[in-house]
C-alpha cells in the first residue's frame, strides 16, 4: 500500500463546499451515465470523501438525484442564454424576438446531443419549472428553460409577432415539439442520423412551431 491510497479520505468541507462537491461528482456521473448512475456510494467516491458524508446534505438518494437534477437544468438553461447571447444584430425588434425564440430551441437541441447523459438527468426528476439551482458553476440568470421559452414567447406578444389570444399554454406545445424531438434524437429512433440531418430536422421543427403559433 502507497503512502497515497494510506491517507485518509476528506469527511468535511469548509464553508458548506461538501454539497456543492456532491453535486458537481453527480454531475460528472451523469455526464457519462444518466440519471441511473448518481448513487450516493459512487458520489462520495467521486469527490473523496467516506459514504456517510453524503447524509449530511441529502437524506438519501431521491434528495441527491434531485438536487443534481436541479443543475443540470441550469445547464440547460445556460447554454440556450448563450445560443441567445450569440444572436448577430437584428434588422428590429420583431426580428430579434423570433430570434430569440428559435434560440431557445436550437440551444435546448444542441446540449440534448451534446450532453445526453446530462439532458436525460436534467429531466429525470419533477421539480419546480420555473427554479435552476446550479451552485456548482456562475453564471446564468438562474431561470429554466422553461422560464427562458416563456420570456422568449412575451417578447414575440410584445413586438406585435404573437397574437396575445395565441399567448396561453403556448410553452407546452412549443416545449413538447423540440422536447420530442431532442428524445427521438438521443434515444429513439433517429439516434443514428447524421449530424447534418439532425440539425435540419431541428431547424424544421422549429420552423414548424413559429409557424404553428
Amino acid at each position: 500500500m502507497t503512502a497515497e491510497s494510506e491517507k485518509p479520505k476528506r469527511d468535511t468541507y469548509r464553508h458548506g463546499d461538501l454539497r456543492n462537491a456532491l453535486i458537481k461528482a453527480g454531475l460528472e456521473l451523469a455526464r457519462e451515465g444518466g440519471p441511473e448512475a448518481v448513487v450516493l456510494r459512487a458520489v462520495t467516491r467521486q469527490a473523496g470523501v467516506v459514504p456517510n458524508a453524503a447524509y449530511r446534505h441529502f437524506a438519501d438518494r431521491a434528495a441527491l438525484l434531485h438536487a443534481v437534477s436541479q443543475a443540470a437544468i441550469a445547464r440547460v438553461a445556460r447554454t440556450i442564454e448563450a445560443e441567445q447571447a450569440a444572436l448577430p444584430p437584428a434588422a428590429d425588434a420583431a426580428a430579434a424576438a423570433r430570434g430569440r425564440f428559435r434560440a431557445v430551441g436550437t440551444g435546448y437541441l444542441r446540449f440534448a446531443q451534446e450532453e445526453p447523459g446530462l439532458f436525460r438527468t436534467a429531466f429525470h426528476v419533477p421539480g419546480d419549472l420555473a427554479h435552476a439551482e446550479d451552485d456548482t458553476a456562475a453564471g446564468g440568470s438562474g431561470l429554466t428553460p422553461y422560464a427562458l421559452l416563456g420570456a422568449a414567447l412575451d417578447n414575440l406578444v410584445e413586438t406585435g409577432v404573437l397574437p396575445e389570444d395565441r399567448r396561453p399554454g403556448a410553452e407546452f406545445l412549443a416545449w413538447s415539439a423540440v422536447h420530442g424531438l431532442a428524445v427521438l434524437l438521443i434515444d429513439g429512433p433517429l439516434r443514428d442520423l447524421h449530424p447534418t440531418q439532425a440539425h435540419d430536422a431541428g431547424r424544421r421543427v422549429i420552423d414548424m412551431v413559429e409557424r404553428g403559433l
